[in-house]
């Protein structure tokens, strides 16, 4: 797999298949912390591809998710982005109305008025509720899926990249700081290609090669799970850049500095020498570990030329205050005009614009050779190789 053919990233009926196989296919989507939702009555509002969802903690304190349509003629019941403590549901065109579970508890005119009209006698609330998705939580973070038997979320994920959620997640509640999102003109596959792929971080972000928190002389790794779908990008803040290694990094600043060196400033909280862990997860979530800032980004595919990528950073409750500002002001490395990621905004725009008019030419993916496995190394791009491997098989291509 060392070729990525330029029409993938346009193709109106490609994309209408990929809503179908990759995002409501066999896993697990992210949709969100539960910590959104943290009362009875608290919903979020959320999308698996293109299927508007919503995510509610209900009166008995489990949370669900359901298609975001009423039972009867399919409006949408969640309008705003959030909602708190709501008693009930009630649908805007012709209130019916559902519990903090998904069950219809009424109708207006279900028998009719003055003897006219009505349901039919047939007629049950209870088997007309919201369409319920399956959903696993896993230590503050909530998945859906919208397959009827979907596979353990623990064998879906893996393993290796289990420990590396686990790693971030580790059962302490979590705190959400604060969102962002944006709208990028290209291809929702480019935004995965861009976080599997180190080869690009010591050569376009100026920040992160000059102050040395992403670089290829780094100790670093690249770490897929078996099928490829998912997989992990894991660097370790090195010494001080020699001229040798940087000679190829035309970003490299060596009289770059910062008037607030506080941004520079992380401490260790977590196992392990890793500094930045940034781990892709099939089919929608991309786990953001950059020194101190924590933060999910959520992809929302919007036709096959562009996507919204939803930010939500997030601690812990445990943390101090000190530790809050640190993640809030590392915040401003990721984001849609973080000091790193606005770099990514723009060559994926950049992309998009180059590929498009060549639905017949293909891209070449052979740095680091040809092969899918774990390297122990950044010069590479193999965690996209592995992605495509596994991509064609669900696309049948």
């Amino acid at each position: 797999m060392s070729r990525v053919p330029y029409w993938i990233y346009s193709d109106p009926e490609l994309y209408q298949r990929e809503l179908e196989r990759v995002f409501a296919g066999a896993g697990w989507a992210f949709v969100a912390l539960d910590a959104e939702c943290p009362e009875p009555g608290d919903w979020k509002r959320t999308q698996i591809g293109e299927r508007p969802v919503f995510v509610l903690r209900g009166d008995d304190g489990a949370l669900r998710v359901f298609e975001n349509r009423c039972a009867h003629r399919g409006v949408q019941l969640c309008r705003e982005p959030f909602g708190q403590r709501a008693k009930e549901l009630v649908c805007p065109y012709h209130q019916w109305t559902y519990d903090l579970r998904g069950r219809l508890i009424g109708v207006p005119f279900r028998r009719g008025l003055r003897g006219q009209g009505g349901m039919p006698p047939d007629f049950k609330l209870e088997s007309n509720g919201l369409s319920e998705l399956r959903v696993h939580v896993r230590h503050g973070v909530v998945f859906a899926s919208c397959l009827a038997e979907p596979p353990a979320f623990e064998s879906w994920l893996g393993a290796s990249m289990l420990h590396y959620f686990d790693r971030v997640f580790d059962g302490r509640p979590l705190r959400v700081l604060g969102y962002a999102r944006q709208l990028v003109p290209s291809n929702w596959k480019l935004m995965f290609e861009n976080v599997k792929d180190p080869y690009h971080a010591s050569l376009l972000h100026v920040f992160l090669v000059s102050f040395g928190l992403f670089r290829a002389d780094n100790p670093s790794q690249t770490k897929m799970d078996e099928t490829g779908r998912h997989s992990c990008l894991i660097s370790m803040r090195g010494e001080p850049a020699s001229a040798g290694d940087t000679a190829e990094m035309r970003s490299f600043k060596r009289d770059f500095a910062l008037r607030d060196p506080a941004l520079l400033d992380p401490v260790r909280e977590f196992p392990g020498d890793a500094t930045v862990v940034m781990q892709t997860l099939w089919p929608n979530l991309i786990v953001q570990q950059q020194s101190n800032t924590l933060a999910m980004r959520q992809l929302v595919p919007r036709g096959p030329q562009a996507f919204e990528l939803h930010w939500t950073f997030f601690g812990y409750q445990s943390d101090d205050a000190a530790m809050t500002r640190r993640r809030l002001l590392q915040a401003n490395l990721m984001g849609p005009a973080g000091y790193v990621s606005l770099d990514d905004s723009e060559v994926m725009q950049l992309s998009q614009a180059g590929v498009a008019p060549y639905p017949d030419a293909s891209g070449r993916l052979e740095m680091g050779g040809r092969g899918t496995g774990d390297e122990d190394h950044i010069v590479t791009e193999a965690a996209i190789r592995a992605f495509y491997a596994y991509y064609r098989q669900v696309m049948e291509l």
